[in-house]
């Protein structure tokens, strides 16, 4: 079939993440260096919490690789939570909870606590907080990895930025740099927001630093682009096969992402159709193209050679230092919620979880378009292509 499937287990506090990624052709050469760069790369950025500082993210590979090569068969990761070692009371998989335990019991605005808690009937809240944890999102990055490293071996290349952070943005047009997907990540990954602009950038750091000492949070906006993407992935004939549909809807599985757009996306409600549409031209060598990228590559949701462009809006975190208000879930009486130790923003971090939730996209879109159980026929399919 051709088709990626993935899944992720684990618990914020508990002994580990595990990933399980299910379709990657046989003879992808991999290094744990592969993954780990990814992991990283998603635990830098400015505004991030004291977990920063006890995690330090490695991939072990438990199956799916042998020497070096992937076999065909499911590829297993499990990363390590070093701070397992001071949660093992409280998170033992078996057992009684320590005779100190004290659950939390009053939800977060804004976080899964409640809604959770409902939808499982737990009155221990650290129930549902493990799960639903950010935290989860290092599996992703580490599958979103071995994708990464399958696309490049295709010539796809994929690369993202921080556009904005509360009201500060920054209006760089990303693929009037001319960069290469290596080189836009690289100026990123030196930045403390993952901003391509200084200017922007200082403030961005600014307004980070005074939510700190306000005790609040604040979100943000950031783009992923993937560049050499082959045209024709995706399809018209059915909803769930329409790639746009599908890449919003890994963008926004992302906790804390409300908002997604393609392209020139919401900008687009309010041009002319004369302002938006990208007009075609044909070349020798060169085949059909665009001068304007307004779709985002993607058009009836079937990619169209142009580099796929989409941006995500993440809202600020919920977990603040001034807690707001609330109710007990058990006595139902007026109270602060919850707090637990968290980020002031993670924007920058979920810009290198967007990059790991499109690739997986991507990588499952080509696989359904060019197939092959191993990379060289892949390979082959792809080079059978002929000229658009």
């Amino acid at each position: 079939m051709g088709r990626l499937r993935w899944f992720t287990a684990g618990e914020s506090h508990g002994p580990a993440l595990v990933g399980i990624l299910e379709g990657i052709p046989a003879g992808l050469r991999l290094v744990p260096e592969d993954v780990d760069r990814e992991l990283s790369r998603r635990q830098r950025g400015h505004g991030r919490g004291g977990r920063m500082e006890i995690e330090r993210d490695r991939a072990e590979f438990l199956a799916g690789v042998r020497w070096g090569k992937t076999t065909g068969a499911p590829i297993a990761i499990r990363i390590a939570n070093q701070d397992w070692a001071n949660w093992r009371g409280i998170m033992e998989p078996f057992g009684s909870p320590p005779s100190d335990y004290r659950p939390p019991t009053v939800p977060r605005p804004g976080h899964a606590d409640l809604p959770g808690a409902l939808k499982y009937r737990h009155t221990d809240l650290r129930d549902v907080i493990e799960r639903s944890s950010a935290r989860e999102t290092a599996a992703r990055v580490a599958l979103g990895a071995v994708a990464k490293r399958f696309l490049r071996e295709c010539g796809v290349g994929i690369a993202s930025h921080v556009i904005s952070i509360h009201t500060v943005r920054t209006e760089i047009d990303l693929l009037s740099l001319g960069l290469s997907p290596d080189e836009i990540n690289a100026r990123a990954d030196c930045s403390p927001v993952r901003c391509l602009d200084p200017e922007a950038e200082r403030e961005m750091v600014s307004r980070i630093d005074a939510a700190a000492r306000a005790g609040d949070t604040v979100g943000g906006v950031f783009e992923v682009v993937a560049m050499g993407v082959p045209p024709g992935l995706g399809s018209y004939v059915q909803w769930d096969r329409r790639l746009d549909g599908r890449l919003a809807w890994a963008l926004i599985s992302i906790p804390g992402v409300k908002g997604v757009e393609v392209g020139a996306g919401f900008g687009a409600a309010s041009r002319y159709g004369s302002e938006v549409h990208d007009e075609i031209f044909w070349e020798e060598g060169k085949g059909f193209h665009r001068l304007t990228n307004r779709a985002g590559g993607i058009e009836g949701g079937i990619t169209n050679g142009e580099p796929v462009v989409i941006r995500a809006a993440m809202k600020p975190i919920p977990t603040l230092r001034k807690p707001l208000r609330s109710v007990d879930l058990l006595t139902k009486e007026p109270a602060s919620a919850h707090r637990e130790r968290s980020d002031v923003c993670a924007v920058p971090a979920a810009a290198v979880v967007g990059e790991a939730m499109v690739a997986l996209v991507l990588a499952e879109a080509l696989l359904e378009k060019f197939g092959g159980d191993t990379m060289e026929e892949v390979k082959r399919a792809l080079s059978s292509r002929g000229p658009t």
